[in-house]
């Protein structure tokens, strides 16, 4: 038990206050009101986060993945910028937060200011769409010129394995 005390203790963000929950086996990880613009490596176990009332803008995607006994979730009155970024965040909330993606309210850019992260529809996030085409116009150009040369092998074989059927022909008579 005091082994599993010190990893938790060590793998508290030092921004952050935690706090074993004793039998429930699992920790109380409190990182509000502490100015974060990034939200920081958390432990495991952690069964509360309180994230509110910090500059938080975003989450890095697969920030929050390893989080899978969390029970309590507070991420209110922080500027989320709701632009594709914010994605994984409200993706990751409707599977594991709903009270919480009900709180979180969008602060920039302007024409989704003030309005709640849940009500954020694939067109207001229009920007991020231009950023997927062009990748997958790179594996376009890539598969097709792929596909072209297995094409132009194939042909030339062909034309090859007749070819010699001709000359083993021509060579009999």
């Amino acid at each position: 038990s005091l082994l599993l005390h010190m990893t938790q203790a060590e793998a508290c963000p030092a921004s952050c206050d935690c706090k074993s929950l004793g039998d429930t086996k699992g920790v109380q990880v409190d990182c509000s009101s502490r100015k974060l613009t990034a939200v920081p490596a958390l432990p495991g176990d952690t069964k509360r986060l309180y994230l509110q009332n910090n500059s938080l803008t975003w989450v890095p995607p697969g920030a929050l993945d390893g989080l899978h006994s969390l029970e309590e979730l507070k991420t209110s009155d922080n500027p989320w910028n709701c632009d594709c970024h914010i994605l994984y965040l409200k993706l990751w909330l409707e599977d594991v937060s709903a009270p919480s993606l009900a709180k979180a309210i969008c602060a920039t850019p302007a024409p989704v200011r003030m309005k709640p992260l849940r009500q954020l529809t694939g067109n207001e996030l229009g920007s991020c769409k231009r950023l997927l085409p062009i990748k997958c116009l790179e594996f376009f150009w890539r598969d097709l010129i792929l596909i072209a040369g297995a094409i132009i092998t194939l042909i030339l074989v062909a034309w090859a394995l007749k070819s010699s059927k001709k000359l083993v022909c021509q060579l009999n008579l």
